[in-house]
Formats: C-alpha cells, sequence, structure tokens
C-alpha cells in the first residue's frame, strides 16, 4: 500500500459508512428530541441555558469542514450547547468559562470516563486520557524530567541534528525544482526527533531507510483517525464487537504500533541492564523513566511505559509538525513577513545566506542566538492562534456546576473550549482577527508579549498547561530559521486549495505540497 493509499484509509472507512449513519442519527434524533428538551431544557423550575447552536446530526453533516462550523456558531452565540440523545454538550469561546474550566474549577472537569473510553485503545493510560493519580504520577515524572538541563541541552542537539537532515532533503528536491509535501517531511523529522529525544531511538524515517519505523509512523496516523471518527459515530461499540468497518482497520493498526513499542522498549530495557546503575546514560526520557520502573515494578510497567510513549508520540511530533506546515503556507502567502524574518534570523546568527554552510549555520543556533529571534517567535505564536495544532479540547464535567455566565451543567456533561475558533474571535482579536500579524505579539520595544493563556489556548492553561511548550518553540524555532535562512518556497500551484483535515491534530488535507528554492548569497553592498 503506497503512501497516498494509507493516507485515505480513514476517509475511505468513513465515506460508505456516513450516509448511513447520518440517516440513523435522524431517526434516532426525532425519537429522543422530546426526551432531550424536556431533560435540559423543559419542565420543572426554570434554570438558564445556553442556547441551542446544532444537533449530533449537524456534527456529522458538517464533519469535513467542523471547525468552520463551529466558528460560525461561536460568533453567534460565544457559548452554546449541541443535543445529543446521551448527553450535554457545551462549546465555548469565552476565556471566562474557560479559566473556570482549566484552572478555577479545575478538579471538576477532565478527560473523564466518557474520553477514556474513545481514546484507550491507541492513549492507554497516558497522560492525554486519564485523570487523576495516573495523571499527577506522569505529569510530576514528566515535569521534573523537563526541567533538567540534561534533557534540553540533548533536545537542542537532536533539533538541530535532524533540521539539517531536512535542509539535505528539501535541497535536492529544490536542486531538480521537484514538488513536494512539505507536511510530510515535517512528519517524518519531528517524529525522528521525538523518538531520539523520548526513546533514544533513530529512526530515520526522513530517509526511508527504516522500514518499520515507516509501517509504524503510517499505522499511528490512521489509527488517530480513527479514534477521532469514534466522536461521531454513535456504532463504534457494535462495530468494535463485530471487528467490522473502522474499528476492524483500528484493531489493525494497533496492533502494528504496538509490536514496534514493546520492541523498543525491551531494547531499551536490556540496553539499560547491560550498564551500570550509577553510570546509566540518562539523555532520553525512556531511560530516565525505566530507571523510575526499577523503583515501582507493578505500576510502570511495559504496558504503562508503552502508554507514555505514545502520548509523547502524539504531543511532539503532530503539534510541532502542523505547526510548520500551517507556518510556511502563510510564509508563502506574506513575503514580507518571510523577508522580516529572514534578516532577524541572519542578523541574530551573524551569518549570511551560503548554500554550502549548513554545519556552520547550525552551530551558531545558540540559545543566545534563538532568544534574539522575537519576531519568529511572534510569527510562529500567530501561526498557533489561528491554526492550532489541537482545535478543540473536551473536558467532561465531573459534578453539577454553574459556570461564571450563570448557566447551569449536570454531571456528565461535556465542556468544550475551542481554540481554533477563539482564534477568529473578533470580540478577542480585534477587527483583524482573521489576518495573519505577527505584530500583534510585539510590545513597542519588538519583543514577545506573551497573552492571557485562557484567551489564546494553543497549550492549554492551568494546571494541564502543555509541559513542552518550551521545547516546541525551540524545535520550531531551530526548524524554521534554517529553512528560511537556504530556501524561500512557493505553492505548487498558484490556484493550490489547503484545507485543514478534520483529525485529532490540525493537519492540512492532502498535505501541502510547495517548491523549494535555494537561496543566493547576497551581494556585499561594496561589491553592489
Amino acid at each position: 500500500m503506497n503512501d497516498s493509499s494509507m493516507s485515505n484509509t480513514a476517509a475511505n472507512c468513513v465515506r460508505p459508512a456516513a450516509a448511513a449513519m447520518a440517516a440513523a442519527a435522524v431517526v434516532i434524533l426525532s425519537l429522543c428530541s422530546t426526551f432531550v428538551f424536556l431533560k435540559y431544557w423543559g419542565g420543572g423550575r426554570k434554570k438558564r441555558r445556553h442556547p441551542i447552536g446544532a444537533t449530533i446530526y449537524h456534527q456529522i453533516l458538517h464533519f469535513r469542514e467542523l471547525h468552520h462550523f463551529h466558528t460560525d456558531l461561536s460568533a453567534k452565540h460565544r457559548t452554546f450547547n449541541l443535543v445529543s440523545p446521551w448527553r450535554n454538550y457545551i462549546y465555548t469561546v469565552d476565556p471566562v468559562l474557560v479559566e473556570h474550566v482549566l484552572r478555577t474549577n479545575f478538579s471538576n472537569y477532565g478527560k473523564g470516563p466518557y474520553n477514556y473510553e474513545n481514546l484507550k485503545d491507541l492513549l492507554g493510560d497516558g497522560i492525554f486520557a486519564v485523570d487523576g493519580e495516573k495523571w499527577r504520577h506522569q505529569r510530576k515524572l514528566a515535569s521534573h524530567e523537563f526541567s533538567t538541563k540534561v534533557l534540553r541541552d540533548f533536545s537542542s542537539g537532536v533539533f538541530k541534528e535532524n533540521a539539517a537532515k531536512l535542509a539535505l532533503v528539501i535541497s535536492k528536491a529544490a536542486r531538480s525544482q521537484q514538488t513536494m509535501d512539505i507536511q510530510d517531511l515535517f512528519m517524518k523529522s519531528t517524529l525522528d526527533s521525538i523518538f531520539q529525544v523520548g526513546f533514544g531511538v533513530k529512526l530515520d524515517s526522513l530517509s526511508g531507510s527504516n522500514k518499520e519505523g515507516n509501517c509504524f509512523a503510517k499505522a499511528f496516523d490512521v489509527a488517530s483517525d480513527m479514534i477521532l471518527w469514534r466522536y461521531i459515530d454513535i456504532f463504534w461499540k457494535v462495530k468494535k464487537y463485530l471487528g467490522i468497518g473502522s474499528e476492524a482497520e483500528l484493531k489493525k493498526n494497533i496492533k502494528v504500533i504496538d509490536d514496534f513499542i514493546y520492541k523498543v522498549i525491551r531494547s531499551k530495557t536490556e540496553s539499560l541492564s547491560d550498564q551500570l546503575n550509577d553510570t546509566m546514560k540518562r539523555d532520553d526520557i525512556l531511560s530516565r523513566f525505566l530507571i523510575e520502573s526499577t523503583k515501582d515494578p507493578v505500576n510502570m510497567n511495559n504496558q504503562y511505559l508503552r502508554d507514555i510513549i505514545l502520548n509523547f508520540v502524539i504531543a511532539g511530533r503532530d503539534t510541532s509538525a502542523v505547526t510548520l506546515s500551517w507556518f510556511l503556507y502563510m510564509l508563502c502567502k506574506h513575503p514580507s513577513i518571510e523577508e522580516r524574518i529572514l534578516n532577524e534570523v541572519k542578523n541574530a546568527t551573524g551569518v549570511e545566506v551560503d548554500t554550502e554552510n549548513v554545519k556552520d549555520f547550525i552551530a551558531s543556533l545558540t540559545e543566545e542566538a534563538l532568544e534574539k529571534m522575537q519576531y519568529l517567535h511572534a510569527a510562529l505564536t500567530e501561526t498557533l492562534r489561528l491554526f492550532p495544532a489541537v482545535p478543540e479540547d473536551p473536558k467532561i464535567c465531573f459534578s453539577d456546576d454553574r459556570l461564571p455566565d450563570g448557566c447551569e451543567i449536570k454531571k456528565g456533561d461535556v465542556v468544550c473550549y475551542l481554540p481554533y475558533s477563539m482564534g477568529r474571535m473578533k470580540f478577542l482579536w480585534g477587527e483583524d482577527a482573521e489576518v495573519f500579524r505577527p505584530e500583534r505579539w510585539l510590545n513597542e520595544n519588538g519583543t514577545f508579549q506573551p497573552d492571557n493563556p485562557f484567551k489564546f489556548t494553543a497549550f492549554q492553561a492551568g494546571p494541564r498547561i502543555c509541559l513542552g511548550k518550551e521545547f516546541a518553540y525551540r524545535q520550531m524555532k531551530i526548524v524554521a530559521a534554517v529553512l528560511v535562512h537556504f530556501f524561500t518556497f512557493k505553492l505548487s500551484g498558484e490556484k493550490q486549495e489547503v484545507k485543514y483535515q478534520t483529525t485529532l491534530t490540525l493537519r492540512i488535507d492532502q498535505g501541502l505540497h510547495l517548491v523549494a528554492y535555494q537561496r543566493k548569497p547576497r551581494a556585499h553592498k561594496a561589491d553592489e
């Protein structure tokens, strides 16, 4: 099966079932509409409720442009209900409500049994699928590791190494003016980085030399798509029981994933057992967790380590890759912004454009140089504002609650905040909310100025704020600086239509097809 057919596997599974599910949904909603109305909005003491924006049927009907659909509803209501026969869904772009859920009443909101049941076949007991003690345990371990200078230095070296490899691949395509799917290259490059940083394993998926690594990456993409479809497919449990359709595809791909991951764990365990405890190499995160597992072998077993690994993969690969893809798309649309970033990179590193100095330029990307790239930092943040890697984030309410706007919600309700829609709200960002303008993140001195994290929610906020935020920025700045320094990019076709794919992360549908051109050294003024 080739790459294009693999990338469309999920869509092929979804389309035949969509019509049947839509018809079934109409029947179910017709039968349940009276029940839903009485349960949430009718009878008894009048309670303040958010306006009804849509039904589960509309979610299916608008699935391919789901985030646009939610953005339109958010512009009308800010917070709205979605009618479902089984539970109440509240969608919001209100930072006050987001803060209530993510910080003020944090303990009352989480993944809950509903999300855990949907996610567990892929993510297991990993940090993105659990609450309570398991979440706190992983959060504590990860927080400690991410704060160490050893890991920070090791990861920076890995990011630079893989950015150089990526530049060589693009340079080869540029010489022949070959069109490339840059999103696919980013996916492979960031996967190589997260595996090397996280697990001390060189996948070399960018070069394609590791067949097992390539099979793992493809299986992970398909499995992620199938997991998201569970949130729409009301029959997924029946399919799982019968072993048919999308659930059969999911099971097959999870086996590929598990076989690969358990092999990595066994290999790393054997490697560490050959070393003396006081001289164990502790650069990568898995090695550190394996050492922790010797202190708690019952809870820190191979299955738990497998779950931790996969959660790191989805956090460290997709998010950076899709952000870099949208970033380059924005540069193609805004050449003046690209030029400003190019000048900033040159000034920060002190290195002129030279097609032969990849190694020297990589060496110039010190922590100090990266810190000087304030406009690049702002441009990446502006990309995340408009194209957040995780476009929607649902939380389950654990007990009855009253939101700051006075509306009441019940135990088991889903409260979902919408980073994609929030980035397009004029009441939050002004009349130019949909304009790509990095300057909005800079103060009068040209220094990056962060905004309210409950308004800019790309990294979540509160106790669940992304631990890898600084790592993500460092990786993206290194890759972006290298690519802007050596290349300029053009869309493969002037009429190329770029759309998102409705998946767990905001991937560009069908990829981002660009042509790269090698930058030529600039003439010095004395030579002009």
